[in-house]
């Protein structure tokens, strides 16, 4: 029900249940999609509304609309990189690596080849790389 979600939540009970829903359960906020503790709910809810609360936090997409001022397309790395650069100021990038759920010991190239093509489609300055720090510039 909720496959592909990374949730951090530091409550037991929620974490198995979030196992059960087929959640990624993290052990630390910084790399989730949603803290949940920002949003339990304090009332018994089922697990439609569940999931209905859960997609609505992690709809990012007012935040790319504001950052694109219109809606954009884009693969779900390039989101989740612009969105986690808006959201944190900036990351290094081994930082940006773990929070898209990379282990910091695996080689990959998917991270630069989204920021490669962010780049080429919205400029260089879009993405800006500042003694090692992403950050997001101006389209």
């Amino acid at each position: 029900m909720l496959a592909g979600i990374r949730i951090y939540t530091s409550d037991g009970v929620w974490r198995q249940i979030f196992s059960d829903l087929n959640a990624t359960v993290l052990d630390s906020p910084f790399s989730a999609d949603l803290d949940f503790d920002n949003i339990a709910p304090t009332k018994a809810v089922s697990p439609i509304e569940l999931k209905s609360m859960i997609l609505s936090a992690i709809d990012n997409t007012g935040l790319l609309r504001e950052i694109f001022g219109s809606d954009v397309t884009l693969s779900r790395i390039q989101a989740q990189i612009i969105i986690l650069l808006r959201k944190n100021g900036g990351l290094s990038a081994l930082q940006l690596k773990q929070a898209l759920g990379y282990p910091s010991d695996v080689a990959t190239h998917s991270i630069d080849t989204a920021i490669y093509q962010l780049r080429k489609k919205y400029g260089h300055s879009f993405i800006e790389n500042n003694d090692g720090v992403y950050k997001l510039g101006k389209i």
